[in-house]
């Protein structure tokens, strides 16, 4: 199994057709191929960047047909109870996308959310692949909740370790939980943005901030290397979480 895992998009797709370019894919029609690797995604594919819907767009195209895998993040959860007519708060980056989506077409609209719908609900929490070997989890996972799902592991895949404290900006004062990680399989995960992937005992942050104006990061399996593009967005270094 080969795979290249892309760390939290956050609609900036340019950013994304440049890597997947920069990873060896080239384009069949309208979705990218590889003879031998195969894409996956940790979550966040959308909002606060400009190109959300191209985003799903690709994406629920490379899924549907069996050509990536795809595990969802906080913000595709959010998303998806918008779509189901949840009372949410349309904030922290959702009002971009719901912007978008609303200023298209009620086609789009349409073709849009029942991409997405099918996308999410025909994902895992979180993916155990290599018999074992590798785990794709937005937001990290611990070595005994492996192989096993409830309410408070569903947190944590989405949310992280969080205290149940707020940061000033609103946004939830988060553990550390990989310093502690000791387990064999490898931890591959994104949700908090940090200036460069973080490699600590087998777990990697490849979320870099594209949506800040860090990187587009992605994970290449087996290998345990980390290739990169530069962000188009604005720098917001306050968005960033230095070790």
């Amino acid at each position: 199994m080969k795979l290249d895992i892309i760390g939290d998009i956050h609609g900036c797709y340019e950013e994304l057709t440049t890597l997947i370019e920069k990873l060896g894919y080239t384009w069949a029609g309208e979705i990218p191929v590889h003879p031998k690797r195969q894409l996956a995604f940790i979550g966040d594919l959308t909002d606060r960047g400009p190109r959300s819907l191209d985003t799903i767009d690709l994406v629920a195209a490379l899924c549907s047909q069996g050509k990536a895998r795809y595990v969802p993040g906080n913000h595709c959860d959010k998303l998806y109870r918008y779509f189901l007519g949840h009372d949410v708060q349309i904030r922290h980056g959702l009002e971009t996308t719901v912007a978008e989506w609303a200023s298209s077409s009620p086609s789009k609209q349409e073709a849009i959310k029942k991409k997405f719908l099918a996308l999410y609900e025909d994902a895992p929490l979180y993916d155990v692949l290599d018999g074992g070997r590798l785990i794709l989890a937005h937001a990290g996972m611990k070595e005994e909740w492996i192989g096993r799902k409830n309410k408070k592991i569903r947190t944590f895949v989405l949310y992280g370790d969080i205290t149940g404290e707020r940061n000033p900006d609103g946004t939830p004062v988060r553990r550390d939980w990989a310093r502690d990680y000791h387990g064999d399989a490898w931890i591959v995960y994104g949700h908090t943005p940090v200036p460069e992937p973080r490699m600590i005992h087998r777990t990697v942050n490849i979320d870099t901030g594209a949506v800040f104006g860090g990187r587009l990061t992605a994970f290449r399996y087996p290998e345990l290397e980390t290739v990169s593009v530069p962000s188009t967005m604005p720098s917001i270094p306050t968005k960033f979480t230095c070790y």
